[in-house]
């Protein structure tokens, strides 16, 4: 196992792409590398001693590597598309990319480096434009299509990841040199994030990860805590994020609110604070994990 990871690392590498290594089995960074992108290499001598040590997943940082990454994921079990995307044939990430491109009369970008995820997703890997300074985004191009650039990674290919919402490998289906990323593209990617301060409502982060589908009590708690992490002074963001997770991690196990909305409405209204993903996500699971093993009712 060793040896077929560093075999996959240093083919990366080879692409010019700088790899750091992830717990096995996960998608974290391994202990030592929480400044991964600084850490990432392309160097080969570099790559054999850290993966001699243990069979590491593979992460590939986007920024120094040149790309920008679509994440065209599938969604978890009873998960409906939020209503903007409830549409006909409308079931997943792929769908909703080629929506995009029969609108904007562009042809399906898939003449690139392509990996199949451990669900069933695609990443499409892209090289940045030179013109635009991309970052990561959720949810900014649709339902199920995020992006990493910038200050984010991607698990690579010859990886695999075994957690709870999913187990499998991260293969490549499809290996030319990535493409440049399509201009209509580039220019949706790097429209302003919203943020609190240029208006974003707590109904629009709601509705983008379909909380709206809630009823009644749970509906108000989720929108409440949404509304603290938005409205969240700089400084006070990771642990706001981090109560509000755990406060709805408490009614997830009550079987009040399912837990794959929770993550979502939260992951987006932290990136809209300016929070990284990985780091809100961290504390997303942390926070709910937490408040699952302290389960409250709904008041009568």
């Amino acid at each position: 196992m060793p040896s077929d990871l560093i075999r996959h690392a240093l083919a990366a590498a080879a692409r010019g792409w700088h790899v750091f290594p992830l717990i096995p089995r996960d998608k974290r960074p391994l202990r030592g590398f929480t400044h991964w992108e600084r850490h990432a290499t392309t160097d080969p001598e570099r790559i054999h001693s850290m993966w001699t040590r243990g069979p590491f997943n593979i992460g590939i940082a986007c920024g120094p590597s040149g790309l920008v990454v679509l994440d065209v994921d599938v969604p978890k079990p009873d998960e409906p598309p939020p209503p903007a995307w409830d549409l006909p044939g409308v079931h997943e990430g792929a769908d909703v990319l080629a929506m995009l491109c029969e609108q904007a009369r562009q042809p399906l970008p898939l003449e690139t480096f392509t990996v199949r995820t451990r669900r069933g997703g695609m990443h499409l890997y892209f090289a940045a434009p030179t013109d635009a300074d991309l970052g990561n985004t959720a949810g900014r191009l649709g339902w199920k299509i995020d992006t990493r650039a910038r200050g984010g990674y991607v698990v690579g290919p010859g990886s695999f990841v075994d957690l709870p919402d999913g187990s499998g490998p991260y293969r490549v289906l499809h290996a030319p040199p990535p493409a440049v990323l399509p201009a209509w593209l580039a220019e949706r990617l790097a429209a302003p994030t919203r943020t609190v301060e240029t208006g974003t409502s707590t109904g629009a982060v709601l509705a983008a990860c379909g909380g709206d589908r809630a009823a009644g009590y749970a509906l108000t708690a989720l929108r409440g805590e949404v509304e603290n992490v938005l409205a969240a002074a700089t400084g006070t963001r990771n642990n706001t994020l981090n109560a509000a997770a755990f406060g709805l991690g408490q009614l997830v196990t009550a079987g009040i609110l399912p837990r794959h909305l929770v993550e979502a409405c939260l992951q987006h209204a932290a990136e809209l604070t300016g929070l990284g993903e990985r780091e809100a996500f961290t504390t997303i699971r942390s926070g709910l994990d937490a408040g699952q093993r302290h389960p409250r009712r709904a008041a009568a």
